[in-house]
């Protein structure tokens, strides 16, 4: 199979700058102005933590492969607008964990339906080979992106 590399590259930069650019649109356009995109990736992160503890401070920066100081002061102002809690580890003082309140995960869940109907959308009208292509397409893009930020190009 012949790939037109510099088309592939043209509709991957399009495509993260456009995601990029109708998140911060939507949440311009919504109740929730107050909060920057970089926010909102901070309460995804929290969100997607599988633990009902909520998320550590140092899980949230590792996903966001950010420093423990800026998590900090992304934290400190979420938990200001009140779309996140902090409470320390009953077994260890050291350790906080984040948690999202009830105006975060309303959040939370507004912009996971965001990106379940984006791709309802892409895959609308594909039959199921070509969906599983496409899925198996991005598994690979995740994975060579980890990858290269773990260092392993």
């Amino acid at each position: 199979m012949t790939i037109d590399y510099q088309k592939t590259k043209v509709h991957l930069t399009k495509i993260f700058n456009n995601v990029l650019v109708i998140e911060e649109q939507a949440l311009k356009n919504s109740k929730f102005k107050d909060v920057s995109i970089k926010e909102m990736h901070t309460l995804d992160a929290i969100g997607d933590n599988p633990r009902d503890r909520g998320a550590t401070v140092s899980e949230i920066a590792g996903e966001l492969m950010l420093t423990l100081s800026t998590i900090t002061i992304s934290l400190n102002r979420l938990e200001r607008k009140g779309y996140v809690v902090r409470h320390r580890s009953a077994s260890d003082k050291r350790v906080v964990y984040v948690s999202l309140t009830k105006k975060g995960m309303l959040l939370y869940r507004i912009h996971r339906k965001f990106y379940q109907a984006m791709v309802k959308r892409i895959v609308a009208g594909m039959d199921d080979a070509n969906a599983e292509i496409m899925a198996t397409g991005l598994a690979q893009l995740y994975k060579f992106l980890e990858d290269w930020k773990n260092g392993q190009e």
